[in-house]
């Protein structure tokens, strides 16, 4: 199952939206672009096993 989720930049601060892939883990971490300023930013990735609920925190890449 596949959701969308919103993260801020790390660099510039503006939100971007992210597909999240359920199938990959209940804990997930990968590099995504910035949509807006395209710097990377390290996204780590919670799902709450109950509720499904997302949470994502950024992290500078490098």
């Amino acid at each position: 199952m596949q959701n969308t989720s919103e993260f801020y930049c790390a660099y510039c601060g503006e939100e971007n939206t992210t597909f999240i892939d359920f199938s990959a883990g209940m804990m997930q971490n990968y590099i995504e672009d910035c949509q807006v300023c395209c710097r990377p930013n390290i996204l780590y990735i919670r799902i709450d096993e109950d509720t499904l609920d997302i949470e994502i925190d950024t992290e500078y890449e490098g």
